[in-house]
């Protein structure tokens, strides 16, 4: 059975979950916010850059978790997708991870954000499976801390071989914007390009990797097939 590996944030998204999810929390009042937003983006100019410091951005993002009640935060949060992801969802990125579906691939969207942020979001695309970076949880009370191997970067290959266990399927595709998901889009089958950065779309074009956009229309469609 085949495998279809999807990043979330701007690919299957037309936006930054992660980034958006410090700003609701700056609206929402419950972090010092002109410091938290400008942190916030910091760290996100640094993802795009490639130059992020993966255990620095996550003991900032992870913080709010040990600060709140989990009650209170997943409340927070079951608003912060209705009013802040279900609007930049790409209806060409349903009917990709569709397609999968009905050709009977196995669907999983993996990703550097924390999974409490993502979970009620691959939740939306109906995917078979989710893997992200991992909060760290006490007796059911987040410690602020991350878990394991971040998903980020050359940790998403092993966060995907330690799900896989061992039996790794054929097929695979994966679908990301971003160069920082070189090492995944290098170790599968299939890689695509999708609404790429600058960097990841020099790449495509001298690997000869497919380029596609999800932001036209309600149907993936081709760029370029690579050279």
């Amino acid at each position: 059975m085949g495998l279809a590996l999807f990043d979330l944030d701007n690919t299957l998204l037309a936006g930054d979950s992660d980034h958006l999810w410090g700003d609701y929390l700056v609206g929402l009042g419950v972090v010092d916010g002109a410091r938290y937003r400008a942190e916030n983006q910091r760290f996100y100019d640094a993802y795009r850059a490639g130059t992020l410091e993966i255990f620095e951005f996550l003991a900032f993002a992870l913080q709010p978790l040990a600060a709140h009640p989990r009650e209170r935060l997943e409340a927070w949060r079951e608003r912060f997708v209705a009013e802040s992801i279900d609007p930049i969802v790409l209806p060409a990125a349903r009917a990709l991870v569709d397609r999968h579906r009905r050709q009977g691939h196995r669907t999983a969207i993996i990703t550097a954000t924390n999974r409490f942020v993502t979970e009620p979001i691959a939740r939306l695309f109906g995917v078979d499976a989710l893997i992200a970076t991992e909060p760290e949880e006490v007796d059911g009370v987040y410690t602020g801390r991350v878990a394991g191997v971040p998903c980020y970067r050359e940790g998403k290959v092993t966060r995907l071989a330690e799900w896989l266990a061992g039996e790794p399927p054929t097929p695979t595709w994966f679908y990301s914007d971003s160069h920082n998901d070189l090492p995944l889009l290098g170790a599968v089958d299939h890689p695509v390009a999708v609404d790429p950065d600058p960097v990841l779309h020099e790449q495509a074009r001298r690997r000869g990797w497919p380029v596609l956009t999800l932001r036209q229309g309600g149907l993936p469609a081709a760029l370029t097939q690579g050279s």
